[in-house]
């Protein structure tokens, strides 16, 4: 009997060692609990970039189940974010993140004078100047729907921070919940471990971007059906 016991004992050792090693480390963030959305101080809340999970943190919370991930750069975008002291082509991102451009969900404002003018063309929306939304295809919002999932937490993150607080208040103002979204802000203060270097410098000093590195969603804008809404 008590050699019955004692294999017993042994299994439920393994057992519970086995979970912890399977949490820690195929499943390892999925133990990490989220802080509810909580603005930054200063000028990063004015953007929108959450106080508590950032570019400083966002390692701590990647590789989630019930999560997304969403950088919303252009792989090059027409506007001058070198004037700022950013990267108008997307030089990088983080693992696990996912690019869908937020100049192709909705026409772009507000951005600083020095950037000029991005991206101009075909938009799934048109964003009017008292802040609402009008679709301008019958499928927008079941593609916004399809790329920002309403029944996963969602992280946002681009490259200064601008992108990624425009997308959360577009979310929350077309009906998606504003707790299950975080605006991580920008990669280019990103110091994490976790980089995918996209820009390359060659031997001859020319620099290149390998994009074949970026998992990027595709808005097919030939397929969708218009309305007669702007944008």
């Amino acid at each position: 009997m008590k050699k019955y016991i004692w294999s017993g004992v042994i299994g439920g050792i393994l057992l519970v060692v086995g979970a912890f090693l399977l949490g820690k480390f195929v499943f390892p963030n999925n133990l990490v609990s989220l802080p509810a959305p909580e603005l930054a101080e200063g000028q990063r809340g004015e953007l929108g970039i959450d106080k508590n999970v950032n570019e400083a943190t966002i390692d701590a919370y990647l590789g989630r189940s019930d999560a997304v991930y969403r950088d919303l750069r252009m792989l090059e975008d027409p506007g001058n974010y070198e004037a700022i002291g950013g990267d108008s082509k997307l030089s990088g991102f983080v693992r696990g993140f996912e690019v869908v451009p937020f100049p192709y969900i909705v026409n772009v404002s507000g951005l600083p004078e020095e950037v000029g003018q991005t991206y101009a063309g075909k938009t799934l929306f048109y964003q009017h100047s008292d802040g609402s939304y009008t679709p301008n295809y019958e499928e927008s919002m079941e593609v916004l729907e399809g790329l920002f999932p309403k029944d996963k937490v969602i992280f946002l993150m681009c490259g200064g921070g601008g992108y990624s607080g425009m997308m959360k208040k577009m979310l929350v103002a077309l009906g998606w919940d504003e707790s299950k979204i975080y605006d991580v802000g920008g990669y280019w203060f990103y110091e994490g471990e976790n980089a995918v270097e996209v820009k390359r410098v060659r031997d001859d000093g020319t620099i290149v971007y390998d994009f074949y590195k970026v998992p990027v969603h595709e808005i097919r804008f030939e397929e969708l059906t218009r309305l007669g809404s702007k944008g």
